[in-house]
């Protein structure tokens, strides 16, 4: 994977503030943006399955971007 010098200095500054690795920062920051998280939370909360689950997060996901 290749990064553009300016983000990848902005994770080495994030990861030594936070104390965590260079790699957690860039995990976590497409996590989110992928909303994996969300996704996560609704297969904990539901008998869902993995593809229904799927489109239910991107569906709300959306929804969460317009408002």
């Amino acid at each position: 994977m290749t990064l553009d010098e300016r983000v990848l200095r902005a994770v080495r500054v994030k990861a030594a503030r936070t104390g965590r690795r260079d790699s957690e920062v860039i995990e976590d920051a497409l996590r989110r943006d992928l909303g994996l998280e969300q996704l996560e939370r609704i297969w904990e909360k539901s008998g869902l399955g993995e593809d229904e689950a799927l489109a239910l997060a991107v569906k709300e996901q959306h929804k969460s971007r317009r408002g």
